[in-house]
């Protein structure tokens, strides 16, 4: 069995440190492209959201490299990502491609239907999946460590785009390490080359923008159209919301972190939406309120176009913004986003955020 599953920006990484760990053969398909698009666009649904056509292109070009079992998460409730694994079955087996899907359903909601995916997938390994674990989470804090350098950097880097040059560089150093140690030396080596490339900061301070929004359009670069990097060119600190080892927490093993003292989203949330609307429709306006109270300068939301929870936190942002005085601009992006409009819409909110932070400390 040669197992794949779809790259999620850099989720990628710790799928295949586990899997490897546990003895599995896997295909990590290439980094999305317009290859990827243009395949998952062509199989999809035409209405199917965007991350579910980059998931098809993921596993239909990993297919072409060997792959022949997928691995996939599920959901619940009106999301429908509970049902992407259903489509790209479907999609895959109606071109002929009878590859084997293992389904993970969440603990909370399907914990037996999850025990049995796992079993079948571990067989005889579960002695292995101690350590399988330790790897994996090792290198979630390593790739959420340099994520978190990498945000300041890229609004004060000396030269243009060597923080994301560094940032790629280290991602597959901590792909390629074998060991803790060498884990967190990379991560390290990291830390040392970012501040050999970090340009003092003239003037006032930064412009803060926090990151919020469906958590593939988030976590993939190539989803998001690279607006860490756009917005970090502009000057801006971008503060993002969501992460491996965050989203790990939240939703795969949240009973031994009940306790941690960190805010939490779906309580603050709950003076606009205090009722679960699927995905992270909640977390958007969660997030947005606690982004105000940590006087952030406005806060970008990314939505994939027809994404039935992020639309309904989008309806109710402008009340967050009106009652606690945060700007929001909401981006809905698709295969059909071009760059350029993108670009002219982000320019223009950082010069008005940019306008009101000045108007605000006279």
């Amino acid at each position: 069995m040669k197992l794949t599953f779809p790259h999620m920006g850099d989720f990628w990484v710790v799928l295949r440190a586990v899997l490897d760990e546990l003895g599995l053969d896997t295909v990590v398909p290439p980094p999305s492209s317009k290859r990827t698009v243009t395949l998952g666009t062509r199989y999809a649904p035409e209405t199917a959201c965007f991350p579910l056509k980059l998931c098809l292109g993921n596993m239909l070009e990993a297919i072409d490299m060997g792959a022949d079992a997928v691995l996939m998460a599920g959901g619940s409730g009106p999301c429908r990502f509970g049902y992407y694994a259903q489509v790209e079955k479907q999609a895959l087996w109606d071109l002929g491609k009878r590859v084997d899907f293992h389904l993970l359903e969440p603990p909370q909601t399907h914990p037996g239907e999850l025990l049995a995916s796992l079993r079948a997938l571990l067989g005889r390994r579960y002695s292995r999946v101690p350590r399988a674990l330790r790897i994996g989470w090792e290198k979630a804090l390593a790739c959420d460590e340099v994520l978190r350098q990498s945000l300041p950097l890229r609004a004060h880097e000396d030269l243009p785009g060597v923080t994301s040059h560094l940032y790629s560089k280290a991602i597959r150093a901590v792909d390629e390490a074998s060991s803790t140690g060498s884990i967190r030396r990379a991560v390290n080596a990291f830390t040392e080359e970012a501040a050999a490339h970090a340009r003092p900061q003239a003037g006032g301070r930064a412009l803060r923008i926090g990151l919020i929004g469906e958590i593939f359009m988030i976590m993939d670069r190539f989803a998001s159209a690279g607006i860490e990097e756009k917005l970090g060119r502009l000057g801006a600190i971008v503060d993002r919301k969501m992460t491996i080892t965050g989203w790990v927490r939240t939703h795969l093993f949240p009973w031994p972190w009940k306790r941690v003292p960190v805010p939490d989203p779906v309580k603050s949330a709950r003076p606009y939406l205090n009722h679960f609307v699927g995905g992270d429709g909640v977390e958007s306006v969660g997030h947005t309120v606690l982004g105000a109270k940590e006087r952030l300068d406005g806060m970008v939301h990314l939505l994939p176009f027809t994404c039935m929870p992020e639309i309904v936190a989008k309806s109710i942002l402008p009340q967050v913004t009106q009652d606690l005085g945060i700007p929001v601009l909401s981006l809905s992006l698709d295969e059909h986003t071009g760059e350029a409009g993108l670009m002219t819409r982000l320019e223009a909110f950082v010069d008005l955020l940019g306008a009101r932070k000045e108007a605000t400390s006279r």
